[in-house]
């Protein structure tokens, strides 16, 4: 048995909200689509929340996109794929062996102290960074999940239950 902790509103905009949110919306969606093919076709032009998802090269159908959001949720859940892993990992390898010998030419005439304080600051800003953006990241997928679901019900002819 899971316990849920009360959202207070400081914690609303934590991440863990927002993956809790998400995995939910996800949960929902895939308690709600029980037949999952039915959705193989149906364009996203119809839907504005879910036409945001269409990149300019690829053409979608909602069932892709069921897809793609389930994929999604289990990676929060159980982690990266490890070749996926494993092949960014090696880039970033390459592209610090090149920040650092391009920079050890560069930062001799700055003291250690101000090396570490700079690099400690531009770690929390990266940080702050990349954790604005998988905030927003994950409340756009969320709104994309209850669309799906809700799309679904339209589709089966259910649209009004449930809500």
């Amino acid at each position: 048995m899971m316990m849920q902790l009360l959202e207070t509103p400081k914690q609303k905009n934590s991440l863990f909200n927002a993956m809790d949110r998400f995995i939910g919306a996800v949960n929902n969606m895939d308690q709600t689509v029980m037949v999952p093919s039915l959705l193989r076709d149906v364009p996203l032009e119809e839907d504005r929340e879910m036409s945001a998802l269409k990149s300019v090269e690829e053409e979608g159908d909602m069932y892709s996109y069921y897809q793609l959001l389930k994929s999604i949720r289990m990676d929060i859940e159980w982690g990266v794929r490890c070749a996926a892993a494993d092949e960014r990992r090696k880039e970033s390898m390459k592209i610090t062996r090149m920040n650092s010998s391009a920079s050890t030419s560069s930062s001799v005439s700055l003291s250690s102290e101000e090396d570490e304080e700079e690099e400690d600051e531009d770690l929390k800003t990266q940080f702050q960074y990349h954790l604005t953006g998988l905030q927003g990241v994950l409340s756009k997928l969320t709104l994309q999940a209850d669309s799906l679901t809700k799309r679904y019900k339209q589709e089966i002819g259910i649209g009004g239950w449930g809500q």
